[in-house]
């Protein structure tokens, strides 16, 4: 199961733990000479209770007088990143936060808002060391540690998820997000015993409740136990169809489990609740390529990349279309892009091996197979170094859409 299909659960069921954000009172430095530093401090304190009225508007209009007179203001931007991060433009946030951390590298709080920035653009490794820093200021830092652990878990690292998360464990025993989370981590790493506690913990406080079979579901897709999937899935859809990612998901399992009609179904549905999420027209689109049918795939495919451009499935999607299509020249430049994306990715390399090929580029097309060869050749090392033997050879995964 994908990292993204995780991430649509963890913001359907988001804690308050992704909500606070720390705002800085500090006072503006010496004003120049031109300008009276008890001015300053008025339009600092008017735009940072314009910022706590929520009027973004006038907030991030004050906040940049503020730094038009004192560029060096640690207030002025990193309040002026938490305007951005309230307003969903977390690029801006971003750079205004590292503006701030430049200046005043020792305040925790402006890492824990790059964490956070990070996070909701879902760049979890860039999260993870903003987090730990913070921590490594005060390892008592809950709200840290949880977004550290999460973090850990959305990349896939959970013996790290589990280190970082379990001294939170008394007092998150009853927070469900936190015990999906411990549970899937436990059984990737063949802790049974603490899986099924965990899970049995969050069945007893989720009840039968549409949310409840949701996040069942999504763990045992997580897992791989597709059929398990399915039955939590469609209780899921029957208690509320109109849960947002439900019909998604259960697209996903009917997906895995050969039963594309079905998957259709769910993805169509789903489209109609979440528009804007892109998942459901990629898989789709997926769905239309193991049909072959190139035209309608490259549609859903095109419309999850209006909403996302930076969709590497999907990029890789319009590739394999247009090499149905007989239309290399066109998918060498989605494939390219797809790359870019996921440079250690064996299956897109491949890809654009083929496209180069087909496009009569064999030199290139040669390069980028044997670059396939060389990841997966690396994956299986990796592989049989973490679980000594136990498991077969791995195949690149995702060949087939």
């Amino acid at each position: 199961m994908r990292m993204e299909e995780l991430a649509l659960v963890s913001k359907a069921f988001q804690s308050a733990w992704f909500s606070a954000l720390f705002l800085v009172a500090l006072l503006p430095n010496p004003a120049p000479a031109q300008q009276s530093q008890q001015s300053l401090k008025n339009l600092f304190e008017e735009a940072r209770r314009a910022l706590l009225a929520h009027d973004y508007i006038k907030a991030e209009q004050g906040f940049r007088e503020v730094l038009r007179i004192d560029p060096q203001s640690v207030g002025g931007y990193a309040n002026l990143g938490v305007v951005y991060m309230r307003t969903g433009r977390y690029d801006l946030a971003i750079e205004a936060l590292k503006r701030a951390k430049k200046l005043a590298p020792r305040i925790a709080g402006l890492d824990l808002n790059l964490g956070l920035a990070y996070y909701h653009k879902e760049n979890f490794a860039q999260a993870i060391p903003a987090f730990a820093r913070v921590l490594r200021f005060n390892s008592e830092h809950a709200q840290a540690r949880y977004l550290l652990g999460i973090s850990y878990f959305m990349e896939g690292d959970y013996e790290r998820t589990v280190s970082t998360l379990e001294p939170l464990s008394k007092g998150e025993k009853t927070n469900l997000d936190f015990l999906f989370q411990m549970g899937v981590a436990y059984a990737k790493l063949n802790r049974i015993e603490d899986s099924t506690r965990t899970f049995e913990q969050m069945i007893r406080l989720g009840g039968d409740t549409a949310q409840m079979h949701l996040l069942l579901g999504v763990a045992y897709l997580d897992l791989e136990q597709f059929a398990r999937a399915q039955k939590e899935l469609e209780k899921a859809v029957a208690l509320d169809p109109k849960l947002p990612f439900a019909h998604y998901n259960l697209g996903v399992a009917y997906q895995h489990l050969e039963k594309l009609d079905q998957a259709t179904a769910e993805f169509k549905q789903e489209m109609s609740i979440s528009p804007d999420e892109p998942w459901s027209y990629e898989n789709l689109g997926m769905v239309y390529l193991r049909h072959r049918d190139a035209g309608h795939a490259l549609e859903m495919f095109g419309r999850a990349l209006r909403i996302n451009p930076q969709l590497p499935n999907a990029l890789d999607g319009i590739g394999k279309a247009y090499l149905e299509q007989d239309r290399p020249a066109e998918a060498v430049a989605y494939l390219q892009r797809a790359v870019a994306l996921q440079p250690d990715s064996a299956k897109v390399h491949f890809q654009l091996g083929q496209a180069y090929l087909k496009s009569g580029r064999r030199e290139k097309g040669q390069k980028e197979i044997a670059e396939a060869e060389h990841l997966q050749a690396l994956a299986r090392k990796n592989m049989e170094a973490s679980v000594a033997g136990k498991v077969p050879v791995p195949t690149v995964r995702g060949e087939e859409p």
